[in-house]
């Protein structure tokens, strides 16, 4: 499932809204059924997840996904269910009655099918005539008013899995060739170290803390790392006291987000764990449940018992806003550094 919260989008109509919907997601979403949660006027927060299979009893899913919204402190909702009548109405059923059983007015139920919208909940044939309304996000407002604001909705939730793929070919030759080097100067740095420094966690530690802020310091200054840099800290971040400095450092902002993906990307498979959990945290930090989401789960299909990226799958599955651990993972320690809190965007 996915969650996510974004700057505020002026919706009246129900056309508005779903043309809101994939930049609150952050891609257009199909075989879906989402949530879009509110608090007065505004919305706070969308929530998706993918239609169950026939044969799939929805409610257990709806039920999962009614908790999810009710626990962003939402007094409304209004569900979209994308794809064919037969698979989408089951589930905006499910959905509708776990919303009201939660104590949250549904205020629509709407189902999307090629390129036309239909009400569950409108009987009146002048505004919700039997073959259904076509609608065009692109000559929205709300379309217009995003991209002006700097929102993105990529196609589908692929690409999204594509921008935290690895790379391959010559770049991923080059960065194996890096990863040797990395390692035959961690085995120095090592075995230089002085009898006094007990396996040379010291020297460790030290070129670790180095490695993270020259690369932060690189990415604020709009520069990327090099192949050397990439395999260098990703190899270092395999220590948990580094990987914790580089956590403490980390927060929703667009450079830490830049950063991680372009880490996770790049390192070695078995080196991914730490870049792929520091990214779903920055993403999460941000709002951008959609992109924690695959992030994990990419981290997650390689390292299944990397402790931090359970926990953060676990935040997100049961869509833990991140004002709830505001300061997390340490309050008042050296090196944490944390923006003025942010708005949030969107999950799964």
């Amino acid at each position: 499932m996915t969650s996510t919260e974004r700057p505020r989008l002026a919706v009246r109509s129900p056309a508005d809204l779903l043309a809101a919907v994939p930049y609150l997601l952050g891609f257009h979403p199909a075989d879906s059924v989402v949530a879009v949660a509110l608090r007065g006027r505004r919305i706070i927060f969308a929530a998706r997840a993918d239609l169950p299979d026939p044969s799939t009893d929805p409610v257990e899913r709806a039920r999962h996904l009614a908790g999810v919204i009710r626990r962003q402190g939402a007094e409304a909702a209004t569900v979209v269910g994308y794809g064919p009548p037969d698979r989408v109405t089951p589930s905006v059923d499910a959905v509708r009655a776990a919303l009201t059983g939660a104590g949250l007015e549904v205020l629509d139920a709407l189902r999307v099918t090629d390129g036309r919208w239909w009400s569950y909940l409108c009987a009146e044939v002048d505004c919700c005539p039997p073959e259904g309304r076509r609608y065009d996000p692109a000559a929205n407002q709300v379309t217009a008013s995003a991209v002006f604001a700097g929102q993105v909705a990529l196609p589908d939730r692929a690409a999204l899995v594509a921008q935290v793929s690895p790379v391959d070919g010559p770049a991923r030759d080059a960065l194996r060739a890096a990863t040797a080097r990395a390692e035959r100067r961690l085995a120095d740095l090592v075995e230089q170290a002085p009898a006094s420094d007990l396996l040379g966690g010291r020297a460790l530690r030290s070129a670790g803390v180095a490695a993270v802020r020259a690369a932060q310091h690189r990415q604020r200054r709009g520069e990327r790392l090099d192949d050397d840099e990439v395999a260098w800290l990703s190899l270092l971040l395999t220590h948990l006291p580094i990987r914790d400095h580089a956590w403490e450092r980390t927060d929703g902002r667009d450079r830490d987000i830049a950063l991680w993906t372009d880490v996770l990307r790049r390192a070695e498979s078995e080196l991914t764990a730490a870049p792929g959990a520091l990214l779903a945290f920055a993403a999460w930090r941000a709002g951008q449940g959609a992109l924690a989401a695959v992030a994990l789960e990419r981290t997650l299909s390689l390292h299944p018992d990397y402790s931090l990226a359970v926990l953060l799958d676990d935040l997100l599955r049961r869509g833990v806003p991140p004002s709830e651990l505001d300061g997390w993972p340490s309050v008042g320690m050296p090196g944490v550094v944390r923006p003025r809190r942010r708005r949030r965007r969107g999950s799964r």
